[in-house]
């Protein structure tokens, strides 16, 4: 069916009215109306994710329920004991995303399959937390993590309390795409399901076990309790299970930005509730400034990514997810070998595009670095790994966009236990008489001055997408030989599994298979390309390591610059 055919199909439906009226305003516009209508939103192993509106290529009630239906065609498949097991919902403080909860769960409901929906919104690690305490068969989390307002997304997670493997991913959209009419697709009614035992509400017993938990990550008594933290859930999931770890470790100086405490999809205080950004920060430093705080918190709407902003002495200082992520690993290392609880053999999992930082830092202390994919998913698997073969003991896993895991109760990227062992951390130092920005620059000292940076471009529609490949095959076919006037020494494409070296010869990859291209230079810097799964972006990661601040901060000013001139030749 073309665009204009599907775009006559939706408006003959009887759609709710914020749906029709967004039809009947494009009405004459062929590019809105293609936009909406030239394919359904893709699905994939970190699930589905779009704009809110009406369409195939919207986030929607009718969108939710072609994934929820190809959900519950792939339990279905399992047998009756995962169907009983059920599936665990939870979502964020976006628009709508109670509503894509519920019909979800009356999706499933109508194949005769359990769920369990959180009656508030909760955060993305405690939903992966919760499908592994109630043992569930799945869980589904509805969220668009840190994107703008506009956005909603729908992702499924395994009984493992992980992202899905790509093999049950193609499975549901093998389903999905058997579907012939997205509008007859049953939906059960909230109250039937209810007498049939069939839809459970959860809250509050979680919320106790999830806490528990999080007090596990307690490592020492010598605290600063008086420290004082800012904090912003950002409209966010957050505020709950943060201010309540924080206050349970024994916290008392907790200043909440109560502006940016009530949950509202409309972000009404901040356009982009991501805390990778410093603008992210702003009324954070103006309350840290106001009160004297030692440290500012910021976690996302889902709750899985945070980040940091410490006081120098003179400002607060923003910390790169990379950078974060050293000092909370050191951190870790040090106090387990101060208390002789280092594990013989540990090992800390990063994905390819995160600074070489950490893995200077576990040579240091005999741990052994796991590479991944970018995903937490991948990450899961290792832990995964670990647990079965019993030869390694996971202490840390991180990557550099903000995501960190220290206690595997939870199988994603968990905001809540770093916020709290952030705290801790700082803590700790405060009683050595040291600010967070002063270890930082001793590691640097010791392990030299890493610098990393993210370009993303953003290619939205389908000619986006057009040229977003295109710009992947061209460097497949002309491979570069130098950057910046080093030379390329080894390429590794995870599409072909192989790696090229700079003698000619070839290494296979062992990582999954995807669209990602990574050249790394004579000099250690590196350079990575990746097509986001989610989103309508193409990332380029950039590395460089020097012997001090100012040769590191010009090689990557340098580095980044000369990509850019060999992409635009």
């Amino acid at each position: 069916m073309n665009v204009i055919a599907l775009y006559q199909q939706w408006k003959n439906e009887d759609l709710p009215n914020y749906l029709k009226e967004e039809l009947e305003q494009i009405a004459e516009n062929f590019a809105a109306i293609e936009d909406r209508f030239y394919q359904y939103l893709s699905f994939g192993t970190a699930g589905m994710r779009g704009i809110l509106g009406a369409g195939t290529n919207r986030m929607n009630i009718y969108t939710i329920r072609r994934v929820a239906e190809g959900l519950a065609c792939y339990i279905d498949s399992q047998g009756e004991s995962a169907k009983r097991r059920g599936v665990v919902i939870a979502y964020d403080t976006r628009h709508y995303s109670y509503e894509f909860a519920l019909e979800t769960a009356c999706v499933l409901g109508a194949h005769g399959i359990s769920s369990y929906l959180y009656k508030e919104p909760r955060p993305t690690p405690q939903l992966s937390f919760t499908v592994r305490a109630l043992h569930a068969f799945a869980g589904v989390v509805i969220t668009a993590s840190h994107n703008p307002k506009q956005y909603n997304g729908f992702k499924v997670y395994g009984e493992d309390g992980a992202q899905l493997v790509p093999s049950a991913a193609k499975t549901i959209v093998d389903h999905m795409e058997k579907i012939e009419d997205i509008f007859a697709i049953e939906v059960a009614s909230e109250d039937k399901l209810e007498k049939q035992g069939l839809l459970h509400w959860i809250l509050e017993e979680y919320d106790e076990k999830y806490l528990a938990n999080l007090l596990t990550l307690k490592n020492r008594q010598d605290l600063a309790l008086g420290l004082s933290i800012v904090y912003t859930p950002l409209h966010g999931t957050g505020f709950v299970p943060v201010t309540k770890g924080l206050e349970a470790f024994g916290f008392t100086n907790i200043h909440v930005v109560e502006s940016q405490a009530t949950q509202d999809g409309s972000f009404p205080t901040i356009a982009y509730p991501n805390p990778e950004e410093p603008a992210a920060f702003k009324l954070a430093t103006e309350l840290g400034e106001t009160v004297g705080a030692d440290l500012l918190l910021a976690t996302d709407p889902d709750a899985d990514r945070l980040g940091v902003a410490v006081w120098n002495g003179e400002k607060y200082e923003l910390l790169t997810g990379n950078q974060l992520g050293a000092l909370l690993f050191q951190y870790l290392l040090e106090t387990k070998r101060e208390q002789g609880t280092l594990p013989e053999k540990g090992a800390m999992v990063k994905t390819i595009v995160t600074s070489e930082m950490g893995t200077a830092i576990a040579k240091k202390y005999n741990v052994k670095t796991f590479d991944t994919l970018t995903g937490f998913k991948y990450m899961a698997e290792k832990i995964a790994e670990f647990e079965k073969t019993g030869e390694y003991t996971f202490i840390f896993g991180y990557e550099e966009s903000y995501g960190y895991l220290i206690k595997p109760f939870a199988r994603d990227k968990d905001a809540v236990q770093v916020a709290i062992q952030v705290a801790e951390m700082a803590a700790h130092y405060a009683t050595k008489g040291k600010k967070l920005s002063q270890v930082l620059e001793e590691l640097y000292g010791e392990f030299g001055y890493y610098r990393e940076a993210l370009v993303s471009k953003v290619f939205e529609g389908k000619d986006g997408q057009e040229k977003m490949k295109a710009i992947l095959d061209r460097l497949r076919k002309d491979l570069p030989k130098e950057v910046d006037g080093v030379p390329v020494v080894r390429v590794e494409d995870y599409w072909k599994s192989l790696a090229y070296l700079v003698d000619g010869t070839t290494e296979p990859l062992t990582l999954p298979k995807e669209n990602v291209l990574k050249f790394v230079l004579a000099d250690d810097s590196w350079v990575t390309i990746r097509p986001s799964g989610t989103e309508p972006k193409c990332k380029f990661y950039f590395g460089v390591v020097k012997e001090s601040r100012e040769a590191a901060e010009e090689s990557l000013e340098s580095l980044v610059s000369a990509w850019h001139h060999y992409l635009a030749r």
